[in-house]
């Protein structure tokens, strides 16, 4: 045995291999199914060795959150206008989450992310919306705004079934550009109420 090596290490786990078993058990349990005995039976290691990655599951829960932001794709740096760019950062956080239906309601109850991923996004956010000319504090409420849309609108999204839906009820394509044009008025709403 090497000195210095945590249980974790010595049990070959990986912080990518614990975060890809707590997916799969949510996926196929929900919250309840998840938890530290739980993931450490599917990673047939001993619960201890878990703790070299996450500190509990309140931990893993924000990484499991974080870690899919990880796929979110920044526009750009300067190319275009900070309104389109914003735009574009925001459809592309809806498309992930998306991606992840079982962790939307997560982010309702955690109202967000707060690890790296989240930060370096919400960093670039800010950034457009200055640049757009919205100053403090009204950026960081413009950036409230748009992030509880995204993720209340995911939401009410990510349990629809593909295609077309019916008079009364939408499908997932259509409510998928309800989400672009509501994000444009968003948008254009912000830059109006912003200080002339």
């Amino acid at each position: 045995m090497q000195p210095g090596r945590t249980a974790g290490q010595r049990a070959g786990l990986t912080r990518e291999t614990v975060l890809r078993a707590a997916r799969e058990l949510l996926a196929e349990g929900g919250l309840t199914a998840l938890s530290m005995r739980a993931l450490a039976g599917r990673l047939d290691v001993a619960p201890n060795a878990l703790y070299s990655h996450v500190a509990n599951k309140t931990a893993l829960i924000d990484d499991l959150l974080d870690d899919v932001l990880a796929g979110v794709e920044a526009p750009a740096p300067d190319t275009g206008a900070p309104v389109t760019r914003l735009h574009q950062l925001m459809a592309s956080t809806y498309t992930v989450l998306l991606a992840h239906p079982d962790l939307v309601p997560l982010y309702l109850s955690r109202q967000g992310a707060r690890g790296p991923h989240a930060q370096r996004l919400g960093n670039i956010a800010a950034a457009l919306l200055r640049r757009a000319g919205v100053p403090e504090p009204a950026a960081s409420e413009a950036l409230r705004v748009l992030i509880v849309y995204t993720i209340g609108f995911a939401a009410f999204t990510s349990h629809l079934p593909e295609g077309a839906g019916t008079e009364h009820q939408p499908g997932a394509a259509e409510l998928h550009d309800n989400f672009g044009r509501g994000l444009g008025w968003l948008l254009t709403g912000i830059q109006r109420s912003r200080p002339s």
